[in-house]
């Protein structure tokens, strides 16, 4: 007799073999339900407005106190009193950047503030004052003047160690090409890139024209300085000559390549 057909024996083999399980569809994930969505937008908004309550409503986070700090000649009420903190307001809410304007208006001696919040219950007005380079006298008053020309305060006495500006250009050429303005700026360009020990040896800064700028320092020395150009090589060459020279009365840095000395 004939075997079994091809057909037959796979049919009998497919009987034979146990059925596979058929795996299972993955499920997909479900996402947070209504509710559960409601409940955690409902703890976002208690959240959210706790934090304003805090930050607003609360008394834990309001001006209690003011701190200065970087006074020299103010003293921190003088700052203080200019700057006019809302104290009991809430911190979050204090405009700095209006402190600060305040004070530079109020207190021109003031050159910079850095205004900012000192958390929970302070601010904090870190005080940068102007330094006097020159001084012009004024009747029987002094003006300072910084190194950036600003005439910020007039004092009663003249201040240590601040030299006095001489104007004295009479009806030159140079003040009527210049005008008195520029010449105090050379002046103070001057005085203010002087090095600190000579600086605090100059008693007088006199100016008779744009490119006649002299110094007159202690113990009856003098200085013949020229334009205001140049300031930093003149400063240079002028430091080496008094070291070199120290007994010297006259020095010469107008022309810096071809300093000169003498009176020694």
């Amino acid at each position: 007799m004939a075997g079994p057909t091809t057909a037959q024996r796979g049919a009998e083999q497919q009987e034979d073999s146990p059925a596979r399980p058929s795996r299972p569809r993955p499920k997909g994930r479900r996402g947070p339900g209504r509710r559960q969505l409601i409940v955690i937008g409902v703890l976002v908004l208690l959240l959210g407005s706790g934090a304003v309550w805090a930050l607003y409503g609360s008394s834990w986070l309001r001006v209690e106190q003011v701190r200065t700090s970087g006074v020299d000649v103010l003293t921190p009420a003088e700052v203080e009193a200019a700057a006019a903190v809302p104290i009991g307001a809430p911190l979050i809410s204090v405009d700095t950047d209006a402190i600060a304007d305040r004070l530079r208006k109020k207190l021109p001696r003031i050159d910079s503030v850095d205004v900012a919040r000192s958390w929970p219950h302070g601010i904090r007005l870190e005080v940068t004052e102007r330094q006097p380079v020159l001084l012009i006298k004024k009747g029987t008053k002094f003006i300072e003047v910084d190194a950036k020309g600003v005439r910020f305060a007039t004092v009663d006495k003249s201040p240590g160690r601040v030299p006095l500006l001489e104007l004295t250009p009479g009806r030159s050429a140079s003040l009527r090409r210049f005008g008195s303005a520029r010449l105090v700026r050379e002046a103070v360009r001057v005085a203010g890139g002087l090095p600190g020990g000579i600086a605090r040896d100059t008693e007088v800064v006199r100016v008779t024209s744009y490119d006649s700028i002299s110094l007159e320092l202690t113990r009856g020395r003098t200085v013949v300085w020229g334009s205001g150009e140049d300031g930093p090589v003149k400063a240079r060459v002028l430091t080496a000559l008094m070291k070199a020279a120290p007994k010297a009365g006259h020095f010469d840095v107008s022309a810096p390549t071809a300093p000169a000395v003498s009176g020694s």
